[in-house]
């Protein structure tokens, strides 16, 4: 079985996906590589195929899935199968890169934390008994990685490319999976790249936003283990 990929969204790591990672890696070699080096999407993706094995399994989440679709752009043939998570492929909208203006400068200014707490994590989870511990968390992988890496990504996220015309060429076998509740990347994005995909399934997650991986860990384990067993 090819190796495992895991790529995380925005301001996490892989602790994104440690239930996933716990399970699966019994099974087979999976890896996390960070997307805190670079300021765009396309040289994320290069520094990923230049140190990932030959043949690969790819899953992204949010922007790491924005980043797996660039992987698949540059090496199709490299990708085996794919998982899109909570994502959208595609170009940001006007409005949502205004936003990223003044999110940048509080982040310059020192207030990264304030910019994690008030505009951004409050769009991530589904009202749930471990809101409060998941987001603990995603605070704490947001400090860890720090201001200089919160500018880039923005960057990187503000000046993406489209990806549609990727994904209806790409015939291997996918997964896209969103939570029911995401407020970010919602249903009607995944519906379409299912329908751009030639060999894909659907999986919407109940009781779960944007971070399925944490907030409904079994049933996305279940998704993610049955994509890599389909043939």
């Amino acid at each position: 079985m090819n190796p495992l990929i895991f790529l995380p969204g925005m301001m996490c790591d892989a602790r994104l996906f440690g239930p996933q990672i716990e399970t699966l890696s019994s099974v087979l070699p999976v890896m996390t590589f960070p997307l805190s080096q670079h300021d765009s999407v396309v040289a994320m993706a290069a520094d990923i195929l230049g140190n990932a094995p030959p043949h690969f399994a790819l899953a992204g989440l949010s922007m790491g899935g924005i980043v797996a679709m660039e992987v698949l752009r540059q090496a199709p043939d490299r990708v085996a199968r794919l998982a899109l998570l909570d994502t959208n492929p595609l170009a940001e909208l006007p409005e949502v890169k205004a936003r990223r203006g003044p999110q940048m400068e509080a982040v310059r200014a020192g207030r990264l934390q304030q910019v994690m707490r008030e505009e951004m994590k409050p769009n991530y989870l589904a009202e749930s008994s471990r809101q409060g511990r998941i987001l603990d968390l995603c605070m704490e992988m947001a400090v860890d990685l720090g201001a200089d890496v919160f500018l880039r990504q923005s960057l990187a996220l503000m000046n993406r490319p489209d990806q549609r015309a990727v994904l209806s060429s790409y015939r291997g076998q996918t997964l896209v999976l969103c939570g029911r509740e995401d407020g970010l990347c919602p249903i009607e994005r995944h519906q379409l790249m299912d329908d751009l995909l030639p060999n894909s399934t659907l999986k919407i997650v109940d009781g779960a936003g944007h971070l399925p991986t944490l907030e409904q860990p079994n049933e996305t384990t279940e998704a993610l283990s049955s994509w890599l067993e389909n043939t």
